[in-house]
């Protein structure tokens, strides 16, 4: 069994997609999907500077261009399918047991088309509207983002609760990412929770907090006209890190993660029950890979940078493959074994209950 994990905004480096594109078929493609989301991911990809990569309209649409081009490249290998398999790649071509998937806020994106759920190129034209709508909310309020580690969680989310502060992100255990105004952000720098330090970070705005609103609403009309199927593989939402299986479903909860809080650390714990022979970190996969190097040693990570990683990647892919078919009985799927660890799927989240319980 394994697992695709997907990273978010933060994880992009100049000249990320140049050594994909020097694959031809890799290169058309993603002047298909740049004329599909009315942006230049060959440009941003190749020689667009650092600064110009971190604007949150440029970041969006190239690291979801970027989970896709390896998605498209494993496409290619070819093996036995199974009725059980996620489905980023064609009928007759599944590498074999691929169960899940996950992404970090707009990596969730890319985990939608691996799970079978979204088409590659919707995927790309979401994360460019997703990413124009934040970077036009983000200009309506001065606001900012800061991570706060160590301390203890209830003293840090007391004291983001005081400053009028959102807890927009947990990344896991003593990692919590606060945002809001940045006099409010300013205050917290100056005097932190008891036992944690704080690092502003260079974002444009309030991610996952209600600052988003006009950028919900315009996500939320994007994806009303996009299809979204039915996941074929178990798909993990930032919103609680349980599997979501219903189109609409997934839709609400693509929409209303912008204002509420990624619970990466629930997304974690889910992976951790699972207990995958092998997660493969999608490029750019330094961020995601250091999570889980900390947060779940026992797990195998395989990291997915660029096309020289992928022989790697498909000899360990195989290799669970080989092992799963030699077993004389099949291991149980995966919703039996998120049953059986106490996980089970939960409803949407109404929009006024996310929007309600944004702020810990």
């Amino acid at each position: 069994m394994y697992v695709f994990v997907a990273p978010g905004q933060g994880s992009q480096t100049p000249g990320m997609l140049a050594a994909w594109l020097r694959d031809p078929a890799h290169a058309e493609r993603l002047r298909l999907w740049s004329e599909a989301a009315d942006v230049d991911l060959v440009h941003l990809g190749t020689k667009a500077s650092a600064a110009e990569i971190a604007r949150t309209e440029n970041t969006q649409p190239l690291l979801v261009a970027a989970g896709l081009l390896a998605h498209e490249a494993l496409a290619t290998f070819a093996g036995p399918a199974e009725p059980s398999v996620a489905a980023p790649w064609p009928a007759g071509t599944a590498p074999g047991p691929a169960v899940a998937a996950a992404g970090h806020s707009v990596g969730e994106l890319t985990a939608a088309v691996y799970a079978g759920a979204l088409a590659p190129a919707d995927a790309v034209r979401l994360a460019a509207v997703r990413g124009r709508a934040m970077a036009a909310a983000c200009a309506e309020t001065p606001t900012s983002m800061a991570a706060v580690v160590g301390g203890d969680e209830p003293d840090v989310l007391g004291r983001i609760g005081e400053l009028s502060l959102y807890a927009a992100t947990f990344n896991g255990p003593g990692q919590i990412v606060a945002a809001g105004a940045v006099e409010d952000l300013d205050r917290l720098t100056a005097e932190p929770p008891p036992g944690a330090t704080v690092k502003r970070l260079p974002v444009a705005g309030a991610f996952h907090t209600p600052y988003m609103e006009s950028a919900r609403r315009t996500v939320a009309a994007a994806a009303a006209r996009t299809p979204f199927l039915r996941p074929t593989g178990a798909l993990l939402s930032n919103a609680d890190g349980r599997i979501v299986s219903d189109p609409d479903d997934l839709r609400t909860r693509l929409v209303e993660q912008l204002v509420g809080p990624v619970r990466w650390d629930r997304c974690l714990d889910t992976l951790g029950r699972l207990a995958p022979d092998v997660t493969v970190c999608l490029p750019p996969a330094r961020t995601l890979a250091a999570i889980l190097r900390r947060q779940l040693p026992e797990l195998t990570a395989v990291s997915a940078n660029g096309p020289r990683d992928l022989a790697t990647v498909r000899k360990r892919l195989d290799a669970v493959r080989e092992r799963i078919g030699a077993m004389p009985e099949r291991p149980a799927p995966v919703r039996e074994r998120l049953d059986a660890a106490g996980s089970r799927t939960a409803p949407a989240t109404a929009p006024e209950e996310g929007r309600a319980h944004a702020r810990l």
